[in-house]
């Protein structure tokens, strides 16, 4: 894991022991473990993990004013500077606006100003402490410098309702560390903090001018060409020496084996249509992708194209035939990764804690095993479903600007996947009936749901798409919760009056497709923590900032046409120089993860079993473990249950046992630091419900 962390405290004499660290509680000293300063007192910022030198970049106007990017920008120094004055006046959406993936800390004098990202793959997190305010892109050091306890309330929104930023708002997994929201910064002035959204906010009194569908995607080619440019123009990176040949393997194959990238570039190259455009723009950009500074040939060397073969389950014949079409490209180097029931989902139990829990934990055995064949710096295709795709209940949006002729062709495709001559009329009545409900309306007959156990939904894809057209609706794991959980998610999601998360002038396609990106690159997050390969970086440009900006301004007549996200990425390519593609490239994928995840749970149920025989989840009175033993058997069964919500039982449960099993922490100082959860998870009886009065109180 790689995080900053910083702090502000409230007096500017206040001693912050030099360059060595931060005073806190009784005097004592505390600077986090494996850290390099990037400036001291009053207001120290440091870089924590194996960050890459040109990862790391401090530009100084004078003692008092300097910014700090981390991570991948495009950005120039001088650039940098010129940002850096004019953040000073206070403007802050330009920090954001360069290509790349990135963190900016802005200080001016005692005003310290960090940012976020659009998509929330790069949170910023803060807490109280010692009289100010400490902040990090990572939760789990904040956990430990206060020692937190866990936040159960936080734990039960997350497995029933985890799409509703309402029902999580700004909580974290551990009590008293709050979460800055996608699109915002954190403002701190001598401790005192602030936070304040850097997008502007929609008009009521103008209406927005009509979006011009060619031009928004002209918009959408260019971010996405300077997102993967930008990459390419980074400093190449040699992972370890390798020490030496193996009887029998081969140097792609040994590398694997010791858990080594190949240096230089890759990408996923899985026959979809997002890893594939990636891999070609990557592959077909100048920059010469794979190069080592000062090795090679001056032409460049190929692109290695990974692609992974599930040799446990079948359906994808077809975009493995068109991945393999692609990698016949001259400019790649193709390698195919199999695998069989060893790295079905649920094979592995045992990884890395990370920072917080997520779905992606009962996959990273499956992730690594591709990854490990993959090269220092790797290209991957994800968020482009979320970014690019039109969620259901954008067909609401449609109607509430009177465009129902764009109805038309998706209603058309959903009625010839259903078969039934009732679906027009069930689509449109959903819609019409979302576009007349208030968002408090929809919040609170969600908030009845879960009083009332109700979370029957029709099945197939009509059913799916009848179900997403809401403004809030029951996670698929809400039906193994305990009632006294349900009933505290329930309380949360009644305080929305006081602080509705809906701006002004926002639909509800609008705000449920942003819900699902913030989901989508949280546990992105957990995916790289939980499958890392060391000196291994993963990149998601469909995540950048500007790429996410450029997607947003997409019109929605455009998106919700069947298939709008494959011809937008062969826009894309066409104007990148790409013309041959193979036939069906970007045709659905019938085959979806679910026949992976059944196969894997079927495997596994037996270690399933007895991780549920004593769970960490039953003490903290979110879920009986009967109820969760008899639901796994049941799956594994064959009976059609909802797979996402078994896996967020289990992920959630293997982060507990991860986070309780730990030993040290993030902070070292006199005396001696304890750790986020010190007294480890109680039994819970009533717990839930006296936090709920509480919070009423």
């Amino acid at each position: 894991m790689r995080w900053l962390v910083g702090w502000s405290s409230t007096a500017a004499g206040t001693p912050m022991t030099g360059s060595a660290g931060a005073t806190g509680f009784d005097g004592e000293t505390v600077h986090p473990v494996g850290s390099q300063l990037l400036w001291g007192d009053p207001d120290p910022l440091w870089a924590v993990g194996d960050w890459r030198p040109d990862e790391v970049r401090v530009v100084q106007a004078d003692e008092q004013t300097r910014i700090a990017v981390l991570g991948i920008c495009g950005a120039s120094d001088e650039q940098l500077r010129v940002g850096l004055f004019a953040a000073r006046g206070g403007a802050l959406r330009h920090l954001t606006a360069w290509p790349g993936s990135y963190t900016a800390v802005v200080q001016v004098g005692r005003r310290v100003t960090v940012c976020g990202d659009l998509a929330g793959a790069r949170p910023v997190f803060h807490t109280p402490w010692a009289g100010g305010t400490a902040y990090a892109t990572a939760a789990l050091p904040l956990a430990d410098l206060i020692e937190a306890n866990l936040d159960f309330g936080h734990l039960a929104a997350l497995l029933a309702a985890p799409d509703v930023p309402d029902a999580l708002h700004d909580s974290t997994p551990y009590d008293g560390v709050r979460r800055i929201p996608p699109g915002h910064a954190l403002i701190l002035r001598a401790g005192a903090r602030e936070i304040a959204g850097y997008e502007p906010v929609a008009s009521l009194a103008v209406a927005a001018p009509a979006a011009d569908p060619a031009g928004a995607v002209d918009a959408v080619r260019d971010s996405l060409v300077e997102a993967v440019r930008v990459r390419l123009a980074a400093p190449r990176h040699v992972p370890d020496v390798d020490p030496g040949p193996v009887p029998g393997m081969g140097p792609a194959e040994r590398r694997a084996a010791r858990g080594m990238p190949a240096p230089g570039l890759g990408a996923d190259l899985s026959g979809g249509p997002a890893s594939g455009t990636l891999a070609l723009l990557a592959a077909g950009l100048p920059g010469a992708p794979g190069t080592l500074l000062g090795h090679g040939t001056g032409a460049g060397e190929r692109l290695l194209a990974v692609t992974f073969n599930d040799l446990a389950t079948s359906g994808r014949e077809a975009e493995l035939e068109r991945a393999g079409t692609l990698a016949a490209n001259p400019r790649l180097h193709h390698v195919v990764v199999t695998g069989g029931e060893e790295v079905l989902p649920y094979a592995d139990l045992d990884g890395p804690l990370t920072d917080e829990p997520g779905p992606s934990l009962i996959m990273a055995v499956r992730h690594r095993a591709r990854l490990a064949s993959g090269s220092a710096d790797h290209f991957t295709g994800y968020g482009a479903r979320q970014v690019l795709d039109a969620h259901p209940a954008r067909l609401a949006d449609l109607l509430m600007d009177r465009k129902r002729r764009h109805l038309v062709r998706p209603v058309a495709a959903l009625a010839k996947a259903d078969g039934s001559v009732l679906v027009p009329a069930r689509v449109y009545g959903a819609a019409r009936k979302l576009a007349r409900t208030p968002y408090r309306a929809g919040v609170e007959s969600l908030a009845d749901r879960l009083m009332q156990r109700r979370f029957e939904e029709p099945g197939g894809a009509v059913g799916a798409s009848l179900a997403a057209l809401t403004w809030a609706r029951p996670g698929p794991a809400a039906r193994w919760l305990t009632g006294e959980a349900l009933a505290e998610v329930s309380i949360r999601l009644q305080t929305v009056t006081g602080r509705p998360s809906v701006g002004p002038g926002q639909r509800p396609g609008d705000y449920r497709a942003r819900a699902a990106l913030a989901r989508h690159a949280a546990d992105l997050r957990v995916l790289e923590q939980a499958a890392e390969i060391r000196s291994q970086r993963l990149h998601a440009p469909f995540l950048d900032n500007q790429v996410v900006r450029a997607c947003r301004a997409l019109p929605e007549a455009l998106r919700v046409q069947p298939g709008a996200r494959a011809a937008i990425l062969r826009t894309v390519l066409e104007g990148a120089g790409v013309t041959d593609l193979p036939t069906g490239w970007g045709a659905p994928s019938h085959a979806t993860s679910a026949a992976a995840a059944r196969t894997g749970l079927r495997v596994a149920a037996d270690s399933l079993l007895t991780l549920f025989d004593t769970p960490l989840l039953a003490q903290a009175g979110l879920v009986e473990a009967r109820v969760v033993r008899k639901a796994l058997r049941a799956a594994a069964d064959g009976e059609p249950l909802p797979l996402d919500g078994l896996a967020d039982l289990v992920s959630l449960e293997l982060w507990l046992r991860r986070l309780l099993s730990r030993r040290g922490t993030c902070w070292t100082g006199t005396p001696a630091r304890q750790r986020a959860v010190p007294a480890g998870i109680t039994p819970q009886r009533g717990a839930l419900g006296t936090g709920a009065t509480a919070r009423r109180a």
